[in-house]
C-alpha cells in the first residue's frame, strides 16, 4: 500500500488507539465504583461520539458493524458453551422455564399494554415481539465483572444463550401475524424466510461445530489455540453474513456442539475469553457512540410506556419461569431485572419490520432505538445488582 493510502488510515488507528485507553480508563473506574464497566463504557461512548462531542473519527466508527459481529459472535460462542450436558440436565428445566415465561409474558404484556394506550394492533404485536430481544454482550460481561458464580450465574447464562432464538422465532410469528392485522392476509414470504434465517443458522452452528468439536485442540492437547478459536469465531460470523443468517444464533449452536461433543477438550473457548476483551471494548464504545440521544426526545409517552411495560414483563416472567423451574423465591425475584438489556438483536429486528411495515417505520425505528439507549445504560445496572443479591442471599 502506497504511503497516501497508508495515511488515509491514520484517522481509524489514532481514533481506536484512544478507544482502548478510554476503555482502559472505564476499567480503572469500574473497579473502584459500583457502576458495571458495560454502562461506563457506553456512557464514555456516547460522550465522544456524534450526539455529544464528535471525537470519533468517521473511519472508526464505520468499522462498528463489522467489530458488533466478531465480539457478538465470540459472546454467542462462550454461552452456547454454557450450555453442556451436565449443566443442562441441572438446571435445563429452570434455564427453559425462565427464558420461554420471560418471552411469552414479554411479547403478551406490551401487546395488550401498548393496545390498550392506543397502539394500532399490528404495531403493537412488532413492538412486543422487539421487546423480547436483549443484549448478550452486556449481561455476559457484567458476569464476568462480578465474577459471578454458582446456580444463579449459571441459569443465567444459560438463559441468555437462548431467549434470543425463542425471541427470533416469536419475531417470526409477529411479523406474519401483523400482516394478518394489517391486511386481513398473510404472505408465504414471511414465514418462509423467518424460517430459513432460524433454521439456517442452526445448520450452519452444527456443520461448522462437528468438525470444530473434533479437529481443535489436537495441536495443543486438552484446548484449542488461539488461532483455531478466531478461526471459528471469523468463519462462523462471515459464512452467517454472506448466507444472510443470524451470526449470534449461529455462534450459540456452534459453541454448544464443540462444548458437548469434543471429549478432549478441558476448556472448549478458554483462548476466546483470553482475546475477546479488546473486541468488548471498542464494540461497547462504538456502540454508545452509535446511540441517538435525539431519539429520546422523539419517543414520548410511547416509550415511555414501552419501557415501563418490558420491566414489568421481565420482573413477571422472570418469576413465574423461576418458581416454574424450581429457582428460589429470591433467585426467582431477581432473574427478570437481570435480563432487561436491550442492544443490536432489537434494533435488528426493528429494521426488519420497518422494512416490512413502512406506515410504521418511523415509530418502529425511533422507539426502539430510544428505548435500546435507556435499557442499555439502566440494564447492566439491574444486573450487577441482581446478581449480588441474588448471590448474597
Amino acid at each position: 500500500m502506497e504511503a497516501g493510502g497508508l495515511t488515509q488510515l491514520a484517522p481509524a488507528f489514532t481514533g481506536f488507539g484512544a478507544l482502548f485507553l478510554a476503555g482502559l480508563a472505564a476499567d480503572t473506574l469500574g473497579r473502584r465504583t459500583r457502576l458495571p464497566r458495560v454502562t461506563l463504557l457506553l456512557l464514555l461512548g456516547i460522550a465522544v461520539g456524534p450526539s455529544a462531542l464528535g471525537l470519533i473519527p468517521a473511519a472508526a466508527l464505520n468499522l462498528y458493524e463489522a467489530l458488533s459481529a466478531v465480539a457478538l459472535t465470540m459472546v454467542a460462542f462462550l454461552l452456547g458453551g454454557s450450555l453442556t450436558r451436565d449443566r443442562l440436565s441441572e438446571r435445563g428445566r429452570a434455564i427453559l422455564c425462565v427464558s420461554g415465561m420471560v418471552v411469552v409474558v414479554t411479547v403478551i404484556g406490551l401487546t395488550l399494554g401498548l393496545m390498550l394506550i392506543g397502539v394500532p394492533p399490528e404495531l403493537a404485536l412488532l413492538l412486543g415481539a422487539i421487546a423480547t430481544a436483549t443484549d448478550p454482550a452486556a449481561t455476559q460481561e457484567t458476569l464476568r465483572e462480578t465474577a459471578a458464580r454458582g446456580r444463579f450465574a449459571d441459569t443465567l447464562r444459560g438463559v441468555v444463550a437462548i431467549d434470543d432464538a425463542w425471541g427470533m422465532i416469536v419475531f417470526a410469528l409477529a411479523m406474519v401475524g401483523a400482516q394478518a392485522l394489517a391486511s386481513g392476509g398473510v404472505e408465504t414470504g414471511h414465514v418462509t424466510g423467518a424460517l430459513r434465517e432460524i433454521g439456517g443458522a442452526t445448520v450452519l452452528g452444527v456443520v461448522i461445530g462437528l468438525p470444530g468439536a473434533y479437529l481443535t485442540g489436537r495441536l495443543k492437547p486438552g484446548e484449542p489455540t488461539q488461532l483455531e478459536a478466531l478461526g471459528l469465531v471469523f468463519l462462523t460470523a462471515g459464512v452467517a453474513l454472506w448466507l444472510n443468517l443470524s451470526f449470534l444464533l449461529a455462534g450459540m449452536v456452534a459453541g454448544a456442539v464443540i462444548a458437548n461433543r469434543a471429549r478432549h477438550h478441558e476448556r472448549a473457548f478458554h483462548e476466546i475469553e483470553l482475546i475477546e476483551r479488546p473486541f468488548l471494548i471498542l464494540f461497547f464504545l462504538l456502540a454508545g457512540a452509535a446511540m441517538e440521544l435525539g431519539a429520546l426526545w422523539q419517543v414520548g409517552a410511547l416509550g415511555l410506556g414501552y419501557v415501563v411495560l418490558r420491566i414489568a414483563a421481565r420482573l413477571v416472567g422472570g418469576w413465574i419461569g423461576g418458581r416454574l423451574g424450581g429457582l428460589s423465591a429470591q433467585d426467582s425475584r431477581w432473574i427478570g431485572p437481570a435480563l432487561l438489556p436491550q442492544a443490536g438483536v432489537a434494533v435488528g429486528m426493528a429494521l426488519i419490520a420497518a422494512q416490512s411495515f413502512p406506515a410504521h417505520a418511523e415509530t418502529i425505528l425511533t422507539l426502539t432505538i430510544g428505548t435500546t439507549v435507556v435499557f442499555e445504560l439502566i440494564g447492566p445496572l439491574a444486573t450487577a445488582q441482581a446478581v449480588r443479591r441474588a448471590s448474597r442471599d
